[in-house]
């Protein structure tokens, strides 16, 4: 027993002096500690409620998107085929569909007679009346109070022109257009 203590009285002896000002250290350590987890507990919490919020916001501007280009779509269907002939066939199509926002959109346009496997190859009086029904089919969405148009007959043959005029005119009573020509 008298070994045992002598042992315990050597390892209190090689412990060195004791730091009276220890237990305060510890105690703002430890308030320091507990502050840091707080702010932790807080940031996991706000990024929580973030991205709640993101998703709620994602999932609004899908559903307006798609409503949106569900409208557009089928008003340059209707316009395509004003500009052209009900036979023509025409469509905007989404390449991804499950990340609408992100996607790109594809206009196909495909008047009677022709097989174009891109736009490229449409004329560019076709080019220009398929740029056209695409515009009027936003117009359709929200219509402006005035429109501007710059040349855009230039391409335009007699025929396509008179087209053109007819769905301005059409379209004259809820807008004003500006049309600069040669």
């Amino acid at each position: 027993l008298e070994d045992k203590v002598a042992k315990i009285k050597h390892k209190i002896s090689n412990f060195g002096e004791i730091n009276p000002m220890a237990v305060e250290a510890f105690d703002e350590m430890k308030k320091r500690y507990d502050f840091i987890q707080e702010q932790k507990k807080d940031l996991i919490d706000a990024k929580v409620v973030l991205e709640k919020t993101i998703k709620e916001i994602e999932d609004t501007a899908k559903e307006m998107f798609m409503s949106a280009f569900n409208k557009v779509r089928e008003n340059f269907i209707k316009v395509f085929r004003t500009l052209f002939t009900e036979d023509d066939k025409c469509d905007l199509i989404l390449e991804d569909e499950d990340n609408p926002l992100e996607s790109k959109i594809e206009i196909i346009a495909k008047p009677k007679g022709k097989r174009p496997t891109v736009i490229d190859q449409l004329s560019g009086g076709e080019k220009t009346l398929t740029a056209t029904a695409l515009l009027f089919s936003l117009y359709l969405l929200k219509p402006a109070p005035f429109c501007i148009f710059d040349e855009v007959d230039a391409p335009l043959d007699d025929t396509n022109i008179d087209k053109f005029n007819n769905i301005i005119q059409k379209f004259s009573d809820k807008s004003q257009f500006i049309i600069v020509t040669h």
